[in-house]
């Protein structure tokens, strides 16, 4: 994704009845949506430390088999941070 842009836009989609932060991107025609939300909603899992050890350890066996997923993988430094008072779950 080519340098991030503040007129992207945002998203809050639901999955499982829980947030999934996404955002726009106009240069490829996608959305983004954040993997840790997407892994939160799945596993019914609130403890954002075991959801981000989960990503960890998951991008780490795809790195060993060699999918391609992990190196297309971005993570946009500003993309999704939330609004100041709600859960920061971390970015894509």
């Amino acid at each position: 994704m080519a340098e991030y842009k503040e007129q992207h836009k945002k998203s809050i989609r639901f999955f499982n009845d829980r947030e999934v932060r996404a955002v726009w991107d106009d240069e490829n025609n996608k959305w983004w949506l954040s993997v840790l939300d997407i892994i939160t909603a799945i596993n019914e899992q609130d403890d954002y430390q075991k959801t981000r050890n989960h990503w960890k350890f998951l991008k780490i066996k795809l790195k060993r088999e060699n999918n391609q997923l992990v190196s297309d993988t971005i993570q946009p430094k500003d993309s999704l941070v939330p609004e100041e008072g709600s859960v920061n779950l971390d970015r894509l």
